[in-house]
């Protein structure tokens, strides 16, 4: 029989531990219902703008999901953003040179390539990171803005445009539906998977993980690989969405993408992640970012407001760990 002194604590424990499991969902909801009351006159609750808040964090929401598996395999990649200015910048190109289908192959080839070094530097050659892809931002950058010219590079194929990031299928945006298709493919991969479960053991412990026959550098430059593909293909959104390639496209997204995954409920330290969770904090970030812009503050207001955002997903993945 067990001690019901001891049975009572145990189940405290639980109960919290279950709420913080959820904390994502509920701070969903309670800074919707905010927002709701407050702005409910200034058009907040209109299907337009809710509409526009899942188009604008739909790209986000993407990378984030590859971030999810690069994260609990206790790494992190810096360069997601360039990556994605890169790629909208080559699948322009492609499309004016070769068309729709040279675009495609322009995009994903610079995700590619950018991954491969990525993770090529961190897993044969034993730079962090932090470090690489942090490097691989400038790179990526100034590539962009070398072979552009700094110059936008327009789109002019309606078929591309529709179905990379501006159409709608009746009335659902075709934004809502890569989220969907990539969120789902990304969480069956994770929790159904060997990879992910291989994901999560190099990021909890990689040492016990490769004495278990993990090949756990293998894993890195996988993950690290996936990442660059899946900000490849936002920049693919991106030239879609806004009918052009930029080298601008993407700036900052890293911190909102880090951000997103770890609100969500993914560790930075690693060993710990789900990608549900991951596309809801991207959601949250752009339904604040939204309420910000309603309530009319200032641009700088809202950088203020982004970074305590980050620093309140850094609190909770250190008390999640803990």
């Amino acid at each position: 029989m067990s001690n019901p002194t001891t049975s009572a604590p145990r189940k405290t424990l639980s109960a919290l531990s279950n709420w913080r499991d959820y904390i994502i969902y509920i701070g969903f909801v309670a800074i919707f219902l905010v927002f709701a009351v407050t702005l409910g006159d200034r058009g907040f609750l209109d299907p337009n703008n809710l509409l526009n808040i899942v188009r604008q964090t739909a790209i986000i929401a993407i990378v984030a999901v590859a971030m999810t598996f690069v994260l609990g395999a206790a790494e992190i990649d810096l360069s997601v953003g360039a990556v994605a200015g890169l790629a909208s910048v080559t699948t322009a190109m492609g499309i004016d040179q070769f068309g729709i289908p040279g675009g495609i192959l322009f995009g994903l080839g610079t995700g590619i390539v950018c991954g491969a070094a990525n993770g090529w530097l961190t897993t044969v050659v034993g730079i962090p990171s932090f470090l690489t892809t942090l490097a691989m931002m400038g790179i990526a950058r100034g590539v962009a803005m070398w072979i552009s010219g700094t110059a936008a590079i327009p789109i002019l194929s309606k078929t591309y445009i529709s179905a990379f990031g501006a159409g709608n299928l009746g009335p659902v945006p075709s934004l809502l539906l890569w989220v969907a298709a990539i969120g789902l493919l990304g969480h069956v991969v994770l929790r159904r998977t060997t990879f992910g479960r291989r994901v999560l053991a190099t990021g909890g412990n990689e040492t016990s993980a490769r004495y278990s026959g993990v090949d756990t550098a293998s894993i890195k430059f996988k993950v690290l690989l996936f990442s660059s593909l899946a900000a490849a293909l936002a920049g693919m959104l991106y030239a879609g969405r806004l009918r052009s390639g930029r080298f601008q496209f993407g700036e900052g997204d890293e911190l909102s993408v880090i951000a997103a995954a770890v609100l969500g409920g993914t560790s930075l330290f690693g060993g710990a992640g789900t990608v549900i969770g991951s596309i809801m904090g991207a959601l949250m970030i752009g339904l604040i970012n939204n309420g910000l812009v309603l309530m009319g503050l200032e641009f700088s207001q809202q950088l203020i407001a982004r970074g305590a955002i980050i620093i309140l997903a850094v609190a909770i993945s250190q008390a999640r760990r803990r």
